[in-house]
C-alpha cells in the first residue's frame, strides 16, 4: 500500500512501524538517552522507538522536544523516521535538525505496529 503526504523534513528512511493513537511528548516522554518511551500511562511506555519508524497523530508538550529528538539523533537511538497524521512545530523542527525522514497528512490508522514501513520523500510504503 502507498500513502501519499506531505514532506516535514525529506529523505528515505525504513524500518518496522511503532504505532501509537496518542500524541508523542518527547520532552519529559522520551529518554534522549535510550530512546525509551518513558511516559507514565502512555500506550509505548517501556517501548524504544531505537530504529523504528515512528508513527503518531501528533506531538504535545515544550519546545525542547526538538532538541530531545536532536540528542536521540546524536546518541544513535533516534527513529528511522516519522510519520504524523498532523505534524507540529515541535516534531517538524526536531525532525528537520535531527535529519530524519518525516512526513504527515498521511492516515494513520492504516498502518500497525510490526509492519514494515519506508518512508521515501512523499511517500510512505506499508
Amino acid at each position: 500500500m502507498e500513502l501519499k503526504g506531505r514532506i516535514i523534513y525529506k529523505g528515505k528512511g525504513s524500518g518496522e512501524a511503532l504505532v501509537t493513537s496518542q500524541p508523542i511528548s518527547f520532552y519529559g516522554g522520551v529518554d534522549p538517552n535510550t530512546g525509551e518511551v518513558i511516559e507514565k500511562g502512555h500506550e509505548l511506555q517501556g517501548k524504544s522507538v531505537k530504529g523504528k519508524v515512528l508513527v503518531f497523530p501528533t506531538g504535545k508538550g515544550s519546545t525542547v522536544g526538538s532538541y530531545t529528538l536532536y540528542r536521540l539523533k546524536k546518541n544513535g537511538v533516534a527513529p528511522e523516521g516519522i510519520i504524523n497524521r498532523e505534524c507540529e512545530t515541535v516534531v517538524a523542527v526536531g525532525a528537520i535538525i535531527s535529519e530524519i525522514p518525516c512526513v504527515d497528512k498521511i492516515d494513520i490508522s492504516c498502518i500497525k505496529t510490526g509492519e514494515h514501513v519506508r518512508i521515501e520523500n512523499e511517500m510512505v510504503i506499508v
